[in-house]
């Protein structure tokens, strides 16, 4: 069974930076699209961003320029790089699996547990 396992968030003030790992395990890591999702309370999943098995990757309009996806295919994990934090960044953040390239909750398939972040004084 697949799982994926998110770690490292916490507590961070505003500007202030945080990783987020996703480790899988996944056989095929190579072959699937993962993706960041975060939901602040009482709003839906939002779009984070998105690394594909050739590396490209796709960010949310609130997101780009702040925060970077990576992967580690030796140890199939997927990192989000989070810079200039903002308080509007608070949110439980998830990461996801799936076989498309997009954008779109119902995209994924698999999701890890989430973990919250939140940037405040």
């Amino acid at each position: 069974q697949v799982e994926l396992v998110e770690s490292g968030g916490g507590t961070v003030q505003p500007g202030g930076s945080l990783r987020l790992s996703c480790a899988t395990s996944i056989r095929t890591f190579w072959d699937v699209a993962v993706a960041w999702f975060r939901q602040a309370p009482g709003k839906e999943h939002a779009f984070v961003g998105v690394s594909w098995t050739d590396g490209d990757t796709i960010y949310g309009d609130s997101v780009r320029g702040r925060f970077t996806i990576s992967r580690d295919s030796d140890q199939k994990t997927v990192y989000l790089h989070m810079r200039s934090l903002k308080p509007e960044d608070t949110a439980v953040y998830y990461c996801a699996s799936g076989h498309i390239f997009g954008i779109r909750a119902h995209d994924y398939d698999v999701w890890g547990q989430g973990l919250q972040v939140t940037v405040s004084s």
